[in-house]
């Protein structure tokens, strides 16, 4: 599997994205392009549309021209790479598509989108059923909006746009933000293990309504602990710190501690402190040197639904 899958998914719904419009959506409705989860399928269930699919499906086109959906990605940023998931589809997918991006800025139309520029990102290729199909992209700019293009019509079943957030932080000026979010541009960039659930998701907009929207690890049987690293959204001063345990209930680890860090300078933020199982905590900080990542210790294993790290940037 490609390296840019394990990037966040900066279309995805519980991210804040939204499918603004399509072309068509006779059969299955454009939102499913970007689910969480993998699509699902029951064999003959039929509604008055027909079978029923867990992805967009056009109508089967008679007319020149092509099918699009416009997709408003839940956090700008930089594309690494395109998913075009054809799950399920079998005889009814569209055997090519491309992908083009825009950067809009502010809250546009589907009229403001229509004329914006775009620019190709993935080149127009063919596409097979019930398959994912993985694209590599190269261009270094900031986008906020894709448009999936296929030809002529059919169904996707899910769209994933993977890359490196770049939010507008400036509405922050003079205010205080969670400088681990990944909606504001926070990332992890080391983890010790992720054997049940990506370490990302600590790090997810929204409560973890279960166990596996949260970062779990394996059960360790030997020394030492598990551990990630959360690179900041920018330098900045963290006040307060929450850890939540919500959900885990004989998996949460013993305990937790943070270590800031600026270059090789290393700075304590919270000693090794004792957890509770399904419960949120709420750590204030008195350290007011900045840092730019952040690693967060559990000890010894387990799992973590989510971390909040509030403070404000620093003047760069």
């Amino acid at each position: 599997m490609p390296g840019f899958s394990t990037l966040p998914d900066l279309a995805l719904r519980t991210l804040g994205g939204s499918v603004v419009a399509a072309s068509d959506e006779s059969f299955a409705e454009k939102e499913s392009l970007i689910r969480p989860g993998r699509p699902g399928f029951q064999a003959e269930t039929f509604g008055n549309k027909g079978q029923v699919y867990d992805g967009w499906e056009t109508r089967r086109r008679r007319s020149p021209g092509h099918d699009w959906a416009l997709v408003r990605l839940g956090v700008p940023g930089v594309i690494r790479g395109v998913v075009i998931d054809t799950a399920w589809f079998k005889g009814n997918y569209p055997p090519h598509a491309c992908v083009e991006a825009a950067s809009v800025e502010g809250h546009p139309s589907p009229a403001d989108l229509e004329a914006a520029a775009w620019t190709e990102i993935v080149p127009r290729a063919e596409l097979t059923g019930d398959s994912e199909h993985h694209f590599a992209v190269t261009d270094e700019r900031r986008f906020t909006h894709v448009r999936l293009n296929i030809f002529p019509d059919g169904g996707v079943a899910r769209l994933r746009v993977h890359g490196e957030a770049r939010p507008d932080l400036s509405v922050y000026d003079g205010l205080g933000l969670d400088l681990a979010a990944l909606a504001n541009g926070a990332l992890v960039t080391a983890c010790s293990n992720e054997f049940y659930s990506a370490p990302n998701n600590a790090i997810a907009p929204g409560l973890a309504r279960h166990q596996a929207e949260g970062w779990e690890t394996a059960r360790r049987r030997g020394d030492g602990n598990d551990w990630l690293v959360i690179r900041l959204a920018g330098r900045g001063v963290i006040r307060l710190a929450e850890i939540d345990t919500t959900n885990l209930l004989f998996n949460a680890p013993g305990a937790v501690s943070l270590t800031g860090l600026d270059g090789d300078r290393e700075v304590e933020l919270l000693p090794r402190t004792r957890l509770q199982p399904d419960t949120p905590h709420r750590f204030r900080l008195a350290h007011p040197e900045p840092v730019t990542h952040v690693r967060v210790d559990i000890y010894p294993d387990g799992g973590l639904a989510r971390v909040r790290l509030h403070g404000h940037l620093t003047t760069p």
